[in-house]
């Protein structure tokens, strides 16, 4: 059993930074894919990034790509979200999850454990 728990959420204006994090425990986290989801109220979760198991390849969601970095540091089985540059359309719950195959997907049922989220506000 991966437990998985986000930090790093809050309210920033237009054009801030936050940086959210998503330590895990259990597990083998350096065998895991990870990925960083969002949800507003009413619409569907929505891929934002995602990182291989050893870090070597990232994916990004056109609306993020050039604002938002995924990275991650398996001795502290931490991953994190830097997001620069927010735009009050990032607002969302974001969520973080693992899978367990170790690649690279954007594709929610291919994760296997999900955190609980944080919340992010931009506000304009």
């Amino acid at each position: 059993q991966v437990r998985l728990v986000e930090s790093g959420g809050g309210l920033v204006q237009a054009g801030g930074s936050l940086r959210l994090s998503c330590a895990a425990s259990g597990g083998t986290f350096s065998r895991y894919g990870v990925g960083w989801f969002r949800q507003v109220p009413g619409k569907e979760r929505e891929i934002v990034a995602a990182i291989n198991s050893s870090g070597s390849t990232t994916y990004y969601v056109d609306s993020v790509k050039g604002r938002f970095t995924i990275s991650r540091d398996n001795a502290k089985n931490t991953v994190y979200l830097q997001m620069n540059s927010l735009k009050p359309e990032d607002t969302a719950i974001y969520y973080c999850a693992v899978g367990q195959r170790g690649g690279l997907s954007h594709i929610q049922n291919q994760y296997d454990y999900w955190g609980q989220g944080t919340q992010v506000t931009v506000s304009s």
